[in-house]
């Protein structure tokens, strides 16, 4: 390998006879979320950087003229697969048009698959390497809420509807081990695909790296997992800046008035009814971004009526939650008379996949967790702790199942069967729904539903996707359905101004502490316990 530098450290000015930086560093580090928060205040207060700017900066990196070449400076890598691959993408198509080199100092599956969309990868000696298999790992916590005199009703439709089977069991049943050991082969699969393409080898190599557990960067190199070893002082030469130096240098964007533009929709979060909010609890059901029904709708309707917008690209990172939310939405989708393209994050299931069926097309990563068509609705029951805390409810009831979700009592049977009956309902209209919009039969979509997880890879070939892409793939699938130009504006839907106060404060106040579900009669969710190393 030629090293892109000359081995000396970067100085204050460039060398004699050169007025532009040949070689520009981007780092790269952080979780790396696909686009800004909509919430402005939100936006303001995020200082990381996103794919949607990275991508932004890397087309103006491969139009300079003046650019010879790109370091890729990797740091604290913290995103998912689904965006390592996304990442990756970026890559190969700025390494299209300039020289790129990713200097990798922590070898991870994540950071090696992102790394690897550029021409050359570069650890230093010293790299630590994390390339052990895939694998996964849920924490049961039956046994310990029993332990404090608390069960859980758990009624699910679906063997594989496992979104609340980790509270009420203390062990992994037989369904879910074997979607799981699906999952993780689908996930290895795509990934050996991704590296064997990238660095030149077989698939079979690949698969060679993580059970071999490579632990030094000679030995990645002799394995074809490293292009060379180096140190980043070597690779820094006198005509390097970082790229915030070079931002006044690069081209700036042609105006695009008078074109039609493509409208972003976001369903990141729990899907709730009522508004879409933030509660910083770190909690199963309770905590993190909430897609609050009433938001997402009012900002399908504003890029619907928006006489400037072609098509509009849902963009959905969830594992669902409201049964009644996600079918708010996937109304709005079903009924847009313009072409609405979805697009999967790191996971889009149960309600997730919910809201999107009607999409004209459906993009997934081959990382992607879906589908998880199924239904699920449950109780904590506090009979026990109730007892041993001296606590003592009293029930009044006119009709025998009027505190049906109460949790100082279990399900009784008449209580069983009315939830029964509901939630079966809800799942014919979930598998109705997913059969209309994939056209393919009610009786197909149960076979691939019954609440099981697919990776995005394995959801292309059993149809609940047409293609595996990320969110650029989304655009020019959208731009080609309106018939717009790749080049096309991209602007971000979110619900208009209501009431006095100016938008930015209204979304201020919907922080909340509020626990959603607590009125849900049926869930479509899929419990992220689940956590693939």
């Amino acid at each position: 390998m030629n090293i892109p530098f000359s081995p000396k450290q970067s100085g204050a000015a460039l060398p004699d006879g050169v007025t532009k930086p040949t070689w520009v560093v981007v780092d790269i580090s952080g979780p790396l979320p696909a686009r800004q928060p909509s919430n402005p205040i939100a936006a303001l207060l995020n200082r990381s950087e996103t794919l949607e700017s990275l991508a932004a900066k890397f087309e103006k990196l491969s139009k300079a003229e003046w650019l010879h070449g790109v370091l890729l400076r990797f740091g604290s890598f913290e995103a998912d697969l689904a965006g390592a691959h996304a990442l990756r993408a970026m890559l190969r198509r700025l390494s299209d048009h300039k020289r790129t080199v990713s200097y990798l100092p922590t070898v991870t599956k994540a950071s090696l698959l992102a790394a690897s969309g550029a021409g050359e990868v570069v650890a230093p000696e010293s790299a630590e390497f994390m390339l052990q298999g895939f694998g996964a790992e849920i924490t049961y916590l039956g046994a310990f809420l029993k332990k404090h005199g608390i069960d859980f009703e758990n009624l699910r439709i679906g063997e594989f509807k496992s979104a609340l089977t980790r509270f009420s069991q203390d062990y992994m049943d037989d369904a879910q081990r074997h979607q799981t050991a699906e999952l993780l082969r689908g996930m290895e699969d795509a990934w050996a695909a991704d590296l064997a393409e990238a660095r030149g080898v077989s698939e079979g190599a690949v698969r060679q790296w993580l059970s071999e557990g490579v632990s030094s960067a000679a030995r990645a190199h002799e394995l074809g997992i490293l292009s060379s070893v180096a140190y980043e002082d070597e690779l820094i030469g006198p005509a390097a800046r970082p790229l915030s130096a070079v931002l006044d240098l690069l081209m700036p964007e042609r105006s695009k008035r008078g074109e039609g533009r493509i409208a972003l929709v976001p369903v990141v979060g729990n899907i709730v009814t009522g508004k879409s909010r933030n509660n910083p609890l770190p909690l199963p059901l309770l905590g993190g971004a909430m897609a609050g029904s009433d938001s997402v709708v009012a900002a399908l309707k504003r890029a619907k009526e928006d006489k400037h917008t072609k098509a509009i690209v849902l963009y959905v990172d969830s594992g669902g939650g409201s049964a009644l939310a996600s079918d708010l939405i996937w109304r709005e989708v079903a009924t847009s008379e313009k072409p609405v393209v979805a697009v999967m994050g790191a996971v889009a299931a149960s309600g997730g996949y919910y809201v999107l069926a009607a999409a004209k097309h459906v993009i997934a990563s081959p990382y992607t967790i879906t589908g998880s068509i199924g239904v699920v609705t449950g109780k904590p029951v506090l009979r026990e702790f109730n007892q041993r805390q001296g606590f003592t409810p009293e029930r009044v009831e006119r009709q025998d199942n009027a505190l049906i979700y109460s949790s100082a009592q279990p399900f009784s049977d008449t209580e069983r069967t009315e939830l029964e009956r509901s939630i079966g309902e809800v799942y014919q209209r979930f598998i109705g729904r997913v059969a209309q919009g994939r056209k393919i039969s009610v009786e197909q979509v149960d076979k691939l539903g019954r609440g099981r997880v697919w990776s995005g890879a394995d959801a292309l070939g059993a149809g609940l996707v047409d293609e595996l892409g990320d969110l650029a793939t989304g655009f020019q699938r959208a731009a080609e359905l309106a018939g717009l130009s790749y080049g096309a504006p991209v602007w971000t839907a979110t619900p208009p101004n209501r009431g006095p106060l100016p938008e930015f404060a209204q979304q201020a106040a919907a922080v909340s502490f509020k626990p959603p579900f607590l009125g849900d009669a049926a869930l479509l969710w899929l419990d992220l316990g689940l956590h693939i190393k």
